[in-house]
């Protein structure tokens, strides 16, 4: 096979910038569909963007769980490959996409049987839910598409190449910008479907990567094994990637089930500041999309250089990165403020959504850098099998800081005061990362 443990040699910081770089270009392709999406849809009027802002949480915490089997499966196989056991790697990565399929079906079954209880539960309106129905609908079906995906790509990933998953999340992301248009307005003779036309321009787009992902680990990486494998041997695979999968998932799910809690604290101020914290969230997403990459990008290499026990370029890597985030997120800060006016005109036309986006987009950004730190802090941790430390400071994150802080300072100082406790809660989640990661260190050495 070609994935060799490719990243124990050469200068920390040119290696990760190799890594990072084409992960950017996809996650900007993907963040850049979710802007146009949102946009698309704020034109068929304010119920519409609401229900983006409802369905969000949801589609986060689904994702979520595909993506902790990710990064379990990216965990277990950069290690693999940093040891040499090619056999293993090959294993490990069919039994992964297996283990997703099993799980998908047991989310889609659920996820169909409780749309109008759920959203209800999170505080949508009744002129609202009929609109989340018809987009989650269409989106569970094609559940499948949406997550098995994410599980491949984390595959490529523990290679060290990250050119060809990025390369599938451009395509993805292009057929869904050209697909949003036809099947929301109805142009060129495709049917009118309104926001149900953006969950199935999603599907397809993403069933399109589906193939391309398996095609890459099949005839290129030659990652996959169609061997009858031994059931104990299969289990043992299972047991190895949800160890690090379970509590990443759980990880990941805090931030949409969070992120939901919040939303219905948004939606005692109305339907036009959820509308705006919909809007606004996008943005933010686009701001984070290098922080997303170079997290992305740390777990290959520090899963490698950790199994070869090349511990110092671990830490140094450690090092950049955290500097790094830090730095841009000064920068972004800077762009939003002068920014933040015409970025909330292209979402509504309506006065009060548009202060409500700009007071979102000048508060909750300054955080940016240090919520980059805590989630590198995450990777990291993943990365050496320690999914537990990483599940703790998300834990931290969200129930000691970002519920309680948003809920004080909505209750204190209205719409802003919660804003301003999100932000407060980013900023001290990446100070104690940053103190934890010392610790670890010192423990280490």
């Amino acid at each position: 096979m070609k994935g060799k443990a490719s990243l124990i040699e050469g200068p920390v910081g040119r290696r990760l910038l190799f890594l990072t770089v084409p992960m950017v270009a996809g996650i900007f392709a993907i963040t850049t569909f979710n802007l146009v999406d949102t946009f698309y849809v704020a034109q068929l009027g304010t119920d519409e963007l609401a229900a983006m802002g409802f369905i969000f949480p949801v589609v986060m915490f689904v994702q979520s769980i595909a993506l902790g089997l990710g990064i379990g499966t990216a965990s277990v196989l950069s290690r693999a490959i940093g040891e040499g056991d090619h056999r293993r790697v090959r294993r490990l990565t069919t039994d992964s996409l297996i283990l997703a399929v099993l799980i998908v079906v047991v989310f889609v079954a659920v996820g169909l049987l409780t749309i109008d209880r759920l959203f209800t539960l999170l505080g949508a309106t009744p002129e609202i839910l009929p609109l989340i129905r018809e987009y989650m609908t269409i989106w569970y079906v094609g559940m499948i598409f949406v997550t098995v995906p994410m599980v491949g790509n984390n595959a490529i990933r523990a290679t060290g190449d990250t050119k060809y998953p990025s390369l599938i999340m451009m395509i993805s992301a292009g057929i869904n910008v050209v697909l949003d248009p036809l099947l929301i307005f109805g142009l060129a003779r495709f049917p009118r479907l309104g926001i149900a036309g953006a969950a199935l321009a999603t599907v397809i787009a993403r069933a399109c990567s589906l193939v391309l992902s398996l095609a890459i680990l099949h005839f290129r990486e030659k990652m996959l094994d169609f061997s009858l494998p031994r059931l104990r041997e299969t289990w043992d695979s299972w047991k190895r990637i949800l160890y690090v999968g379970i509590p990443a998932a759980a990880t990941n799910i805090l931030t949409p089930l969070s992120w939901g809690v919040v939303i219905s604290m948004v939606a005692r101020f109305g339907k036009n500041a959820v509308a705006a914290v919909s809007a606004g969230t996008r943005v933010q997403m686009f701001a984070m999309i290098v922080l997303v990459a170079l997290g992305t990008a740390l777990v290959p290499f520090i899963g490698q250089n950790w199994a070869a026990r090349k511990f110092q370029r671990v830490y140094l890597a450690q090092k950049y990165t955290n500097r790094f985030a830090f730095s841009w997120g000064l920068l972004c800060v800077a762009v939003l403020l002068l920014t933040a006016g015409p970025i909330a005109c292209l979402f509504s036309q309506d006065p009060e959504v548009i202060d409500n986006i700009i007071s979102y987009l000048w508060i909750v950004p300054l955080g940016l850098g240090l919520q980059g730190i805590a989630r590198l802090a995450s990777a990291s941790f993943n990365a050496i099998n320690r999914p537990f430390t990483a599940a703790a400071l998300s834990l931290i994150r969200m129930f000691v800081l970002y519920i309680p802080l948003a809920f004080i300072g909505g209750r204190l100082f209205g719409l802003k005061g919660l804003f301003a406790g999100i932000c407060l809660a980013n900023i001290l989640a990446g100070i104690i990362a940053l103190l934890w990661l010392a610790h670890e260190r010192k423990r280490q050495e």
